[in-house]
């Protein structure tokens, strides 16, 4: 299999041999404190003023105006929120395509009383020096303009900028962490007394940074502490670092015509072949005034998340972040003026000095043919591949339940319904239960439901279980018996072989079997995302319906299986889980929840739900909201797949997750003591989650035998509901 190909410098660049050959006789040597006067600490502390020289040379400054700090947010933050303090309520101007280490310094200082003029840009994503000067009022004191754009490469007019701050007495502040070790940066021509930059972008290591403070100028620090960094920055240096970066800047220094020469050789020669081969395309960002190592690209009609997914080979970024709910567009492409169809099929590439032509020339040819194949028919060679080689996440953007619309979206939308109900329907969407109910006679109500979503997992088998498993648990949440279904397909065939297909509806027959539920029709239509489902009929006694509503003060709360799947599949899609963990997460995902309703019949239950997309706490307060109750949750006894917490360390954690606990927090009570990784759990996206039951208390223990015998070992009791507030969820340890 031929190697990745990392076209993202722009993210973060590998370290440079030269680097790691200074680094690595730190490890050994460099652990004085360079504060301390012994001959080991002064030996840290040479270390670090080489470094400080090597920054400084780099820049055309001297080395006593290098702030070593741990990135270039932190040192926006000193620039920006250090000059701001010595001037309480001063105007600040900035653009509308900075950084977000910039952008959201700029919204807290304007919540401490401070104005924020955000300029805008051309088409091309360039400022207008003109605007910098018709903003600028008597209380201006900062002018923070970044020299070249992240996303898009283009490169700002700061050298009139910053003449037109320095004119007016007004101190001037860029960021240049995407321009550094990229373009030659000279601070005597440029004119700022302000520069960031970020140790990463240049090959040196993460975590290293340093701000240049023009002599003269002065900042209000913003860690308190001992004397180093001049008074600025206080804590021990991070020497290991501090020498990588000096390493970076030394050899850039040295090698800084090579290295923009090869750059801007790669860039161009990517444009031109793939402008040959894709006619069609648009550049985003200025023609030539823009980074020589950036090519952002809008592909029209595409979405640029489905044609990354569908190349795994190669390493770069979207136009919008994707999450697994929603899609967040570019700052950067909507100032300048993108649709939103243009913001969402565009890619930025961006090349750096370990890329070589042969490597742009397969990206090239894997590129064309891919948009090709996404707008024609289905190639050739994908009517062979088999099967159980299909990676079926990389042919979507999201996963699962947890590219359900948000909460309150959703919410907002519903309530403008007006829908037309018959006196027979017992249950309709104007509520949060599970499906709906149509009384037939006096013995026999119809309950319906509906779900699919895009692939949970890559094997296409096992999606058709899952997703077959997820739509039955609405049936079940209702205590009703399953009928029969209707498959629901989308499918892409000008990406996949229709054979892909078959296996999906396969996996979901051999669940439906499992149920007694035939399948007897359905309908299909042509995507460009794989997507699958049921509609579900089943049937119920009027009188035994089993609401998510009906809860009563003093219920025990019971979950009949443990969470973590919206975590553990994100990171399945990433490669994280072992084969074994994989199957372990599909079998719990495949399980039917049949045996907990029929042992929920045996007991007095008074409510239930199932937990899939809003997660428990989302789908718990429905329940709360109907009920009229309150609940309390005690974290330490939810039941949790293994290794969940660790993933979400590693930030595997899916849109629909985070949109969840940022819903959650309006209605949830969070214990002190509860660490924000337990809050993310409970807020997760679920998909063919368990039941969440609510039973008198002085039935929970025998429901709980009953369910670990019939396949739910893994059901606990988690908490209890409250006579109040309505609504409202205590977490608890």
């Amino acid at each position: 299999m031929p190697q990745a190909i990392y076209l993202d410098h722009n993210a973060s660049t590998p370290l440079a041999p030269e680097v790691i050959a200074a680094m690595t006789p730190c490890l050994q040597t460099g652990f004085g404190n360079p504060s301390s006067t012994h001959t080991f600490g002064q030996a840290s502390k040479r270390l670090v003023e080489t470094a400080r020289e090597q920054v400084a040379a780099l820049l055309g400054c001297r080395p006593e105006e290098i702030i070593f700090t741990s990135g270039g947010t932190e040192s926006n933050n000193l620039a920006i929120r250090g000059v701001a303090e010595m001037h309480p309520g001063g105007h600040i101007i900035t653009s509308a395509i900075e950084h977000p280490s910039v952008l959201e310094v700029c919204r807290y200082l304007e919540r401490q009383g401070h104005r924020v003029t955000y300029l805008p840009v051309d088409s091309d994503g360039m400022l207008d020096p003109d605007d910098v000067t018709s903003a600028i009022n008597s209380d201006t004191c900062l002018i923070s303009i970044m020299l070249a754009n992240n996303e898009v490469g283009t490169l700002e007019p700061l050298r009139e900028i910053a003449r037109i701050a320095q004119a007016h007495g007004i101190i001037c502040h860029t960021d240049a962490a995407q321009a550094t070790g990229k373009i030659k940066i000279d601070i005597a021509e440029l004119g700022v007394d302000l520069l960031s930059l970020a140790g990463h972008k240049m090959m040196a290591p993460k975590g290293i940074g340093a701000l240049y403070l023009k002599a003269g100028t002065s900042l209000t620090p913003l860690i308190l502490g001992a004397g180093h960094e001049f008074g600025l920055r206080p804590g021990t240096e991070n020497v290991l670092e501090i020498v990588g970066l000096g390493a970076a800047a030394a050899l850039f220094t040295e090698k800084s015509a090579t290295i923009q020469e090869h750059l801007l050789t790669l860039r161009e020669h990517f444009w031109k072949n793939l402008q040959s081969a894709l006619p069609e395309i648009r550049l985003n960002g200025h023609p030539t005034q823009r980074l020589p190592n950036t090519l952002n690209v809008c592909f029209a009609g595409l979405d640029a998340s489905a044609l990354l997914s569908a190349l795994p080979g190669i390493a770069a970024s979207t136009g919008a972040a994707c999450h697994a709910d929603r899609v967040t567009p570019s700052h950067v492409l909507q100032a300048m003026g993108r649709t939103t169809a243009e913001i969402l099929g565009s890619v930025r590439f961006s090349v750096g000095r370990t890329n070589n032509v042969a490597e742009i020339d397969r990206a090239v040819a894997q590129i064309a043919e891919t948009v090709k194949n996404l707008t024609g028919s289905l190639p050739t060679h994908m009517l062979s591949i088999p099967v159980e080689d299909v990676r079926l996440t990389q042919y979507t953007h999201g996963l699962g339940c947890a590219c359900k619309l948000r909460p309150p979206n959703l919410e907002k939308i519903l309530s403008q319904l007006s829908p037309v109900l018959s006196e027979k329907v017992l249950v309709g969407f104007d509520t949060s239960d599970d499906a709906a109910v149509y009384q037939l006679n006096d013995s026999t109500a119809l309950v319906a439901t509906v779900d699919f979503f895009t692939p949970i997992v890559d094997n296409p088998y096992d999606f058709g279980r899952i997703a077959a498993a997820n739509a039955l648990s609405d049936i079940y949440a209702m205590g009703a018996t399953p009928l029969f279904g209707l498959n629901i397909v989308a499918f892409p065939e000008k990406r996949l072989p229709l054979r892909v297909l078959e296996r999906i509806l396969k996996g979901a027959e051999s669940v439906c079997q499992t149920a007694h539920l035939p399948v007897i029709g359905g309908h299909s239509i042509e995507d460009n995302e794989p997507k699958f489902g049921l509609a579900v009929i089943g049937t119920v006694h009027p009188r035994k319906i089993i609401r998510n509503t009906g809860a009563q003060a003093g219920d025990a709360l019971i979950l009949t299986k443990p969470l973590g799947t919206g975590i553990q599949t994100t990171a399945l899609k990433r490669g994280l889980l072992s084969p074994e963990q994989a199957r372990e997460l599909t079998e719990l995902m495949a399980t039917l929840n049949a045996s907990a309703t029929v042992a929920m019949q045996k007991f007095p239950v008074h409510a239930c739900t199932d937990v899939t997309g809003f997660g428990l706490l989302g789908h718990l307060h429905e329940m709360l909201q109907g009920s009229s109750l309150g609940a309390r949750i005690y974290v330490n006894q939810v039941p949790v797949i293994s290794g969940t917490s660790a993933l979400i360390r590693q930030n595997c954690i899916p849109g629909g997750t985070l949109a969840n606990l940022e819903y959650a927090n309006a209605f949830v009570s969070w214990e002190a003591t509860i660490p924000v990784t337990d809050q993310t759990l409970l807020s997760d996206a679920q998909t063919s989650g368990g039941l969440l039951i609510a039973v008198a208390a002085s039935a929970a223990n025998a429901l709980l035998e009953v369910l670990s015998t019939s396949g739910h070992s893994g059901a606990a009791r988690i908490g209890e509901f409250l006579s109040g507030p309505a609504g409202k969820i205590l977490v608890a340890q």
